[in-house]
């Protein structure tokens, strides 16, 4: 499971129009970023957009899967939510740059949504941790 220097190559001109897409190694293949967000996974040549309940109609519309995968305990398969791009758009630099800017806003607003619920998380921890001092405060340890 890799991405050719080729095929990042490619992809990346063809990405142009949207900006500096840069690429990074990963998992074996590797992901292409727009803005430190990552939108797109590319595996054995295989370019794959991020999709959320919004866009992945259009891939379904058009016969594509998500990536998926085994996960040890579970009978089923594990659904990402990257799915397979139409091959076609990789012969149209115009359309192939309309899904990926679908996907990077995809992405986008999942990364919103990941920073809040961590943002909450840490805020709830920090409750949990004034709310033990705050019952330690006052306590005079003891001497021995």
């Amino acid at each position: 499971m890799t991405m050719s220097p080729e095929f990042r190559d490619y992809l990346i001109d063809m990405l142009r129009p949207l900006g500096p897409v840069t690429a990074r190694a990963m998992f074996g293949g590797g992901g292409l970023y727009l803005d430190g967000v990552i939108f797109a996974i590319v595996f054995d040549d295989v370019l794959f957009l991020k999709a959320d309940d919004a866009t992945k109609g259009d891939f379904q519309e058009r016969g594509m899967e998500p990536i998926t995968y085994e996960r040890e305990g579970r009978a089923e398969l594990v659904e990402m939510s990257y799915w397979e791009a139409p091959a076609e758009l990789l012969d149209d630099p115009d359309e192939l740059s309309q899904w990926a800017e679908r996907a990077w806003q995809v992405a986008k607003r999942a990364s919103v949504k990941k920073n809040k619920r961590r943002v909450s998380a840490n805020k709830n921890k920090h409750r949990a941790s004034a709310k033990k001092d705050k019952r330690g405060a006052g306590r005079k340890a003891k001497r021995r």
